[in-house]
């Protein structure tokens, strides 16, 4: 997993392949729960965490009105979007209709 540390590097993180953008809060109980979730599936997919309370301009831009928010996007485009929490089955069956 990949968490983000500078806004600039956000477009080069997703430009390439699936990658999937988990929007999250620190203070967000769902999004803790999601954590262990992504842990299953780190090694089929890239995943980006993106902390919104940190990463304002881009909360904003993808319209991030809830967390947990995950975006994925193919080849820097984005695909599919889910919010609230899901299980890594749940996960995978979005990741394998992107493919």
């Amino acid at each position: 997993m990949i968490y983000l540390d500078k806004e600039e590097n956000f477009d080069d993180l997703i430009k390439e392949g699936i990658v999937l953008v988990d929007f999250y809060a620190t203070w967000c109980g769902p999004c803790k729960m999601l954590e262990g979730e992504l842990e299953n599936i780190e090694d089929k997919i890239k995943i980006v965490k993106v902390d919104i309370d940190k990463f304002q301009k881009l909360t904003i831009n993808y319209r991030i009105m809830s967390v947990p928010t995950m975006i994925f996007f193919k080849n820097g485009e984005k695909s599919e979007e889910v919010i609230g929490f899901h299980t890594s089955d749940e996960l995978l069956e979005v990741i394998s209709g992107l493919k």
